[in-house]
């Protein structure tokens, strides 16, 4: 079965029930809406039930799918962690917004969507994975969050909370704060515990006040840990994939205890919720069996894993939910970005964009509502020695690496592929170059991908 009759299916499937909405969302459509922005972490393109994963069962973010709109052409910002979570904060390209790789702090100087909001009379919190520094001026709380209980680093043990990847050049240390303070919850399963978090802060909001809650899960992202009540709901699966399906079902569940919570509190009607993953998914030992190359997480159809500036590093699955304001069974297929939330969401809140700064981002509030087309000409994206652009059907990727997991795919494409155009509303898999059949498209694209490169190096 195709991955688009399923998408009609679940998503029809609440549709209606979604858009029985009470009177008083009328009132709140003149209110500034709470945001809830819901990150994973490493998840394959399609794996939620949602999109096609009959294998997993995410049925709380299906039901948010259901509810709201669907994109389809959503892209992160970089196939990689940090730099990808700096466009999402800051509505800006990674290396504009001076976080080029992983373990880069994001600068003091720069302007996160909590700071933004926070000005403009918002509660900020952050519950997880920051992996945008850790040191006084570079911490969640000095990046505009009023409250954050979480990690600072790219990924901690679920249960010991402690970073031990970095040998030998770093010892294993403990990484669990709240906001300021070093914590200890030893034993205590991460995701729950930024679950539980998440919704303490919902609890404690005040209808005068709005909020922006950033929900950061390190699911599905390595060490491979789960409850063992999480891994019995999936019986049949090889063991990696059941572990992944655990991991990702702990998360759905939490979701569904915050959605919950908005319901309890009356708050459900006026929050805007975005769901989406960081990058695809990854193939990196540390997430395998046997220091073997990680196979749970499914990118297909698109080339290539986290790491790479072909599709499946950065082509993410992306919903967005707002009862009576987002559209609900709605699928959208513009190309979108994760930058586009923070220029987005300022525009929803009332409040102004930097003026003092080049944003990338922009405010798709018509693409999600009046289906008007993608505000964007081009996509661009920049890691290590790759480059890539995406313009209508054209994609083009220079120097790409998969990172599939073979020992070719550690290594850039030479030879004629290393300048490889795809049409990949023809093909999703980018598996033809086209580039001698269309040389003046991929002339055109490697001028502008260059040139992009050397603009977002000025700031």
């Amino acid at each position: 079965m195709s991955h688009s009759s399923i998408d009609r299916r679940s998503l029809l499937k609440g549709a209606l029930a979604a858009t029985q909405l009470p009177l008083k969302a009328a009132a709140a459509a003149n209110q500034k809406p709470n945001v809830i922005v819901i990150l994973f972490d490493d998840l394959g393109v399609h794996d939620q039930g949602y999109l096609g994963a009959s294998d997993l069962r995410t049925p709380n973010i299906d039901r948010l799918a259901a509810g709201g709109t669907v994109c389809r052409n959503w892209y992160s910002n970089a196939p990689v962690c940090a730099p990808a979570r700096s466009a999402l904060m800051t509505g800006r390209c990674p290396i504009r917004a001076g976080v080029p790789n992983n373990g880069t702090p994001l600068p003091p100087s720069e302007i996160t969507l909590a700071a933004a909001l926070k000005e403009a009379g918002y509660s900020t919190a952050l519950t997880g994975k920051w992996h945008l520094g850790s040191t006084p001026e570079t911490v969640p709380n000095a990046h505009g969050f009023d409250y954050f209980h979480g990690f600072h680093e790219g990924c901690v043990d679920y249960f010991s909370h402690r970073f031990y990847w970095g040998e030998p050049k770093r010892a294993n240390f403990h990484d669990l704060w709240r906001n300021r303070d070093e914590i200890f919850e030893d034993g205590q399963y991460l995701t729950e515990r930024i679950g539980q978090e998440a919704c303490g802060f919902i609890s404690r909001q005040t209808p005068d006040k709005p909020f922006f809650l950033y929900a950061a899960f390190n699911a599905v992202h390595y060490p491979m840990h789960a409850p063992a009540k999480y891994v019995g709901r999936f019986p049949n699966l090889p063991p990696e994939r059941q572990m992944y399906a655990a991991m990702l079902s702990a998360a759905d569940d939490a979701i569904g205890e915050m959605l919950a919570t908005l319901d309890r509190t009356g708050q459900r009607n006026n929050t805007l919720i975005f769901v989406l993953g960081d990058n695809g998914a990854t193939t990196e030992p540390r997430a395998g069996l046997h220091n073997q190359p990680a196979t749970a997480g499914s990118d297909a159809p698109f080339r290539g894993y986290k790491f790479s500036t072909f599709d499946g590093g950065m082509h993410v699955p992306a919903l967005v939910n707002w009862p009576g304001r987002v559209p609900s069974g709605q699928i959208n297929r513009q190309i979108l970005m994760s930058a586009d939330i923070f220029p987005t969401v300022c525009h929803l809140a009332g409040v102004k964009v930097p003026a003092d700064r080049t944003l990338d981002g922009r405010n798709i509030w018509p693409v999600l509502t009046e289906s008007a087309k993608s505000p964007h000409d081009y996509v661009a994206w920049s890691e290590g020695p790759q480059l890539a652009i995406r313009q209508g059907k054209w994609k083009l990727v220079l120097n790409g690496i998969t990172h599939d997991g073979t020992p070719d795919g550690k290594k850039p494409l030479t030879g004629d592929d290393a300048v490889f155009l795809s049409n990949v509303e023809e093909d999703a898999g980018e598996s033809r170059n086209l580039r001698h059949q269309f040389p003046a498209v991929a002339d055109q694209l490697q001028t502008l991908v260059q040139s992009w490169r050397k603009s977002v190096e000025t700031k």
